[in-house]
């Protein structure tokens, strides 16, 4: 039977979502871990996004095969003993068999926070950048429309294979602030490697007034890796919902 589950993680002492063997401590090794104590065999789980180590997610879905004797109406209940505090298992179901996590993915919501004051946060520095400068939010969303369709977006990213295309379609850029923080949320069908904190490296820069928004626009069309500003941290970036045809989750994007 095919199982779905909705998960989220700290990824901050996580070495990204993947296996990667070794020493190395990853999100899915985790949680297969903890499956497979469920009993009926090794467990091996499929993700929608493979975030990168130290981002965050709110909203990942993984699936897997399992033949076990664990009521669907339990699981969550069943795992979550076994399970690091940084990780937890928010929704499990029954999916159906030709179900994949990653390829049925229509598309994905990540959100980055900036803390823009001049005082740090000791509660938010595992999940934010502080930016002690004041940032021009309106001129970072119109920078933000340089890059919102189907584009080459080479200068921000890398694929996940050499010879890959590095064409993505992103559908929406919204920034806004927040009382302290101001939040880049961006939805794409798919995402190049580091192609979000890519573009808030870039969109910070113009924040500053260092950058217009027509400069933005020369870095998308040079695709040229080495135009882009400095990628910015990880920390700041969680990945918050997959979008599926049919599949409704409770995590509001627009908050």
């Amino acid at each position: 039977m095919r199982y779905r589950l909705l998960i989220e993680y700290d990824g901050t002492d996580f070495a990204g979502f993947q296996f990667q063997g070794g020493e190395n401590r990853t999100v899915q090794e985790c949680l297969e871990v903890a499956l497979s104590k469920l009993g009926g065999g090794p467990i091996r789980i499929h993700g929608a996004g493979r975030t990168d180590a130290g981002v965050h997610a709110s909203g990942q879905v993984v699936h897997f095969d399992a033949r076990w004797t664990v009521p669907t109406d339990r699981l969550v209940e069943a795992v979550s003993p076994k399970l690091p505090f940084d990780l937890s298992v928010k929704r499990a179901e029954v999916a159906d068999d030709g179900f994949h996590a990653r390829f049925d993915a229509m598309r994905r919501t990540y959100r980055y926070v900036i803390l823009n004051r001049p005082a740090s946060s000791a509660l938010l520095t595992r999940f934010s950048l502080h930016e002690r400068r004041l940032l021009n939010v309106e001129a970072m969303q119109e920078a933000a429309a340089e890059l919102i369709g189907s584009h080459d977006f080479a200068a921000f990213g890398t694929a996940n294979r050499p010879g890959e295309s590095t064409v993505r379609r992103m559908e929406r850029i919204w920034i806004r602030r927040n009382r302290d923080c101001v939040l880049i949320t961006v939805a794409g069908n798919a995402f190049l490697r580091q192609q979000v904190r890519s573009f808030v490296g870039t969109l910070l820069e113009v924040g500053r007034g260092k950058l217009s928004p027509s400069e933005v626009r020369e870095i998308r069309e040079s695709r040229e890796r080495a135009r882009c500003p400095a990628v910015a941290p990880a920390r700041g970036l969680c990945l918050v919902r997959v979008h599926y045809d049919g599949i409704r989750y409770a995590e509001d994007t627009r908050r």
